[in-house]
């Protein structure tokens, strides 16, 4: 996922990375995120990385995100949450990555609860900056587990706006992002039709079928004639990975406190 991810940047990027919260979240908000962007770099690509306040911070994470491990980490800069914010309103985020409990057929992401009830059924943890993310950011790359629970028809709160009811929908509504631009989950690499602004099956992981993928999605998805595998890491770029990047596991396994 963190290498199919890391295809899908330019040569100049400036990408945020949020800090998440803990375990799988952590990992599909924060982890795979920061591989994909570690990736690029290796690759040439003049990536830089925003994560929450700190501008490219050193590879090399400390042991936990707690306040004072991320005073001490070591970084180019340091950003008030402000000058955060301001930096997505002024369109200046190339690519921002998010992930959230749902998402529908418009690439519109729910994180706040489950069920539209008041109260509602299950109350997860909000939207944090997600809403910002969506609506300002160039490009946004949602990153999440492939589940029917995962991939519904119409989520139960928006906390980020994708593509809202389609076609021409956020121009109407006057958002000055790009939207979502790429789905990454665990079983394929999504995009979306460029005049309904539905989502579209664009490849497919080694190991994983179609069928698997429609299957695992609780909407009808667009499936083209042709679909790829998705492309995988080296053997050198693995070990770049392993060695280099992600050293004891704590971005991809979640083996950060």
């Amino acid at each position: 996922m963190a290498f199919a991810l890391a295809q899908q940047f330019g040569p100049k990027e400036h990408g945020f990375v949020g800090l998440g919260t803990g375990e799988q979240a952590f990992i599909l908000a924060v982890g795979i995120p920061t591989v994909a962007a570690q990736l690029a770099v290796a690759n040439g690509s003049d990536f830089s990385l925003q994560y929450g306040t700190l501008v490219d911070p050193d590879v090399r994470l400390p042991d936990t995100l707690g306040d004072p491990d991320l005073l001490e980490w070591s970084c180019a800069a340091r950003l008030s949450v402000e000058r955060c914010l301001d930096v997505f309103r002024r369109g200046m985020m190339t690519c921002s990555f998010i992930s959230g409990a749902q998402v529908d057929k418009f690439g519109n992401l729910n994180s706040v609860q489950i069920g539209r009830d008041r109260p509602p059924a299950v109350r997860l943890t909000g939207p944090i900056a997600q809403s910002d993310h969506s609506v300002y950011a160039q490009r946004t790359f949602i990153v999440l587990p492939h589940d029917r629970r995962v991939f519904v028809d119409r989520v139960d709160f928006i906390s980020g706006v994708g593509y809202g009811e389609g076609a021409d929908w956020r121009r109407k509504q006057g958002l000055p992002g790009g939207g979502p631009a790429k789905v990454i989950t665990t079983k394929a690499v999504l995009g979306f039709e460029d005049d309904t602004k539905r989502m579209r099956l664009e490849t497919v992981h080694p190991g994983v079928t179609i069928d698997d993928v429609v299957d695992s999605t609780g909407f009808e998805l667009i499936v083209p004639d042709d679909v790829p595998t998705t492309a995988g890491p080296s053997d050198d770029q693995l070990l770049m990975i392993r060695e280099r990047i992600d050293v004891g596991g704590k971005l991809l396994s979640g083996g950060i406190r």
